[in-house]
């Protein structure tokens, strides 16, 4: 079974296409009509979308194709025992079922590094409980850009992926302090985790988990595209389903 899987976020749209569990190929696009042109190239059987920008009324008026909408009524291939349910962030589930598919029991902690920090743990009997949730990298950087007089607003970029421990001067202090508090904070929310769950895996996804692919070890992967990896887990249980 070949599936669309299409993650509509505040800016961008992520596509993939997958044949069962394997990824064929992605893209990131800026539109809806680049989407419709997208999947046109494309044969196949079944579609998901996950949209933060547009409901699912507006979507099926704009797309010329049927597909599950991923809300809070889909069914799911784990449990969810989080305590509200409805506030729980879509992206954080499907990041979580992302690394329970990849080794097809729990437990699994999912980390999302994106505008947030989202830690999303899944135990041995398939049941989602949550984790936590703290400043993503820019976060921090605006943070302290815009709560104090003098320092600058920077980014990360790709010749800053390892920054030095010792700062030399303010820019690199401040990216060290972040990037190294970041990467201590994972570390240190990993072993708390194995602390309590010996055989747990980790996968570490978003757009900024580049700058963290120094962690992988035999227990810690690193999947940029977990959640679309997720996705396509949630359309498989769903279409087995019916």
């Amino acid at each position: 079974m070949r599936n669309l899987v299409v993650d509509i976020g505040n800016t961008r749209i992520k596509c993939a296409l997958f044949d069962g569990l394997e990824l064929i190929g992605e893209d990131s696009l800026n539109y809806v009509d680049e989407l419709i042109q997208y999947a046109n190239s494309l044969n196949f059987d079944q579609v998901i979308v996950s949209s933060v920008r547009w409901s699912s009324q507006e979507l099926k008026l704009m797309l010329p194709f049927t597909f599950l909408f991923l809300d809070k009524e889909t069914l799911l291939p784990v449990y969810n025992n989080y305590q509200t349910p409805h506030t729980l962030g879509l992206d954080r589930l499907a990041a979580a079922i992302g690394a329970y598919s990849k080794v097809g029991h729990g437990p699994v902690l999912s980390i999302d590094l994106g505008t947030c920090i989202t830690y999303d743990f899944i135990d041995e009997q398939a049941a989602y409980l949550g984790g936590g949730i703290s400043p993503g990298l820019q976060m921090r950087f605006r943070a302290m850009h815009e709560q104090t007089a003098r320092l600058p607003l920077i980014n990360l970029d790709s010749k800053d992926l390892h920054p030095e421990l010792i700062g030399s001067n303010t820019l690199d202090g401040m990216k060290s302090g972040v990037y190294f508090g970041i990467k201590n904070e994972i570390e240190g929310m990993i072993r708390q985790y194995l602390g309590n769950h010996q055989d747990l895996k980790v996968f570490i996804c978003g757009g900024d988990a580049k700058f963290f692919e120094s962690l992988t070890k035999d227990h810690i992967f690193v999947i940029p595209n977990l959640v679309l990896h997720g996705l396509n887990r949630i359309l498989i249980y769903n279409v087995n389903k019916n």
